[in-house]
């Protein structure tokens, strides 16, 4: 018999994974706070477009003043799909609903699986990384992805224990995924969830300041100079955390964090892996917190590089371009700033940085 699924939380990834899921056979219910596209969905279905083709999907969907209704029908597999400010209440929603045996999965930005045990306990979480989704929920009823699958090439769906061992229930869940794209369960949750933190805060609040989408920001060498110091940083308190960071976008951390340090060589192999990924992506394409910011949405600022930050402050490892962000993306997002791709220069300047100067080669 299928699982029962439930994704709390149907925006752009809910919405785009619990729908391929639903394609492919399985008994899934979407649940969010937008009455319009849970209306949409209700009424038209779920239109699921972009790189992967375009489908018109029919999962159930609710609500939030609906979700009572499911102590009649609990839920197996509950994923976290909200923002990351949302996830206490949705999680502790959602508990209320799970069958004897079913866990909840963070299929979220930034690393928040000890919120989600701070409801359920440890042992019901399981992390899971959407690497390089890029996904938008552009309109009520309305999702698209934007780059092209990973496929063998690339592991966009990554699923961990937090105890690091692989269980039958990671191993269902990446089998479950591969409907949608590659997916593997991993031994290295931590290390996984940052490398993605990486990705995130090296390129979300940058788009969220510039107004650019993907494409535009990694064509631009001073932004792209400002998402390498971003990721430099951002992989030296990794490592003074103690994780083992995953390879990120296919390079080691190391090389990341000797590229913002100004070493020629690595700065190189960063940026040709960078202009290279620009075949994957469409013009469309925009990290969320650049679609938050266009949304008038709150953004995810605090979670992503307010986090680097945080835990820089404890690892005793300077983050300044991380605080220099967080500052000017609240100023985008109040609107007393417009986004502008000038405003990397304002992020150098609060930080106190010129833009690193990358060495010579030796003669």
């Amino acid at each position: 018999m299928a699982k029962k699924i439930a994704f709390m939380g149907a925006g752009a990834v809910g919405s785009y994974v619990g729908g391929h899921l639903s394609r492919a056979g399985a008994d899934v219910t979407l649940i969010d706070p937008w009455p319009e596209h849970i209306n949409t969905i209700k009424e038209n279905g779920l239109h699921l477009e972009g790189t992967q083709g375009e489908y018109l999907v029919h999962p159930k969907a609710l609500h939030l003043h609906e979700v009572q209704s499911l102590f009649k029908d609990p839920v197996e597999i509950a994923f976290v799909c909200t923002k990351s400010y949302d996830t206490v209440w949705a999680t502790t929603m959602i508990s209320q609903y799970l069958a004897p045996g079913g866990f909840i999965v963070s299929l979220q930005n930034s690393i928040n699986e000890e919120r989600i045990a701070g409801v359920v306990g440890w042992g019901r979480v399981v992390g899971c990384i959407a690497s390089s989704i890029s996904v938008n929920a552009y309109a009520p009823g309305h999702v698209t992805r934007t780059v092209q699958p990973g496929g063998p090439g690339y592991t966009v769906f990554r699923i961990g224990e937090v105890h690091g061992r692989i269980t039958p229930r990671v191993e269902q869940l990446a089998e479950m995924l591969t409907v949608i794209d590659s997916a593997k369960a991993t031994p290295n949750l931590w290390g996984e969830r940052w490398s993605k933190l990486v990705t995130n805060s090296s390129s979300n609040g940058v788009s969220a300041i510039t107004g650019l989408g993907g494409k535009d920001m990694t064509l631009s060498p001073e932004i792209r100079r400002l998402t390498i110091q971003l990721s430099g940083e951002a992989v030296a308190v990794g490592l003074a955390l103690g994780f083992t960071i995953e390879p990120i976008r296919g390079i080691a951390p190391e090389v990341a964090r000797a590229a913002a340090t100004g070493d020629r060589e690595a700065y190189e192999q960063i940026e040709a892996r960078m202009l290279a990924g620009v075949a994957r992506m469409t013009d469309e394409g925009r990290p969320s917190t650049g679609q938050d910011i266009v949304k008038g949405r709150r953004t995810e600022i605090d979670f992503l590089n307010g986090l680097v930050a945080e835990k820089g402050d404890e690892a005793g490892v300077p983050t300044p371009t991380h605080k220099a962000l967080v500052q000017v993306v609240k100023e985008v997002e109040r609107k007393e700033i417009e986004p502008s791709p000038s405003l990397v220069d304002r992020v150098w300047e609060l930080a106190g940085l010129r833009p690193v100067a990358i060495a010579q080669p030796a003669r």
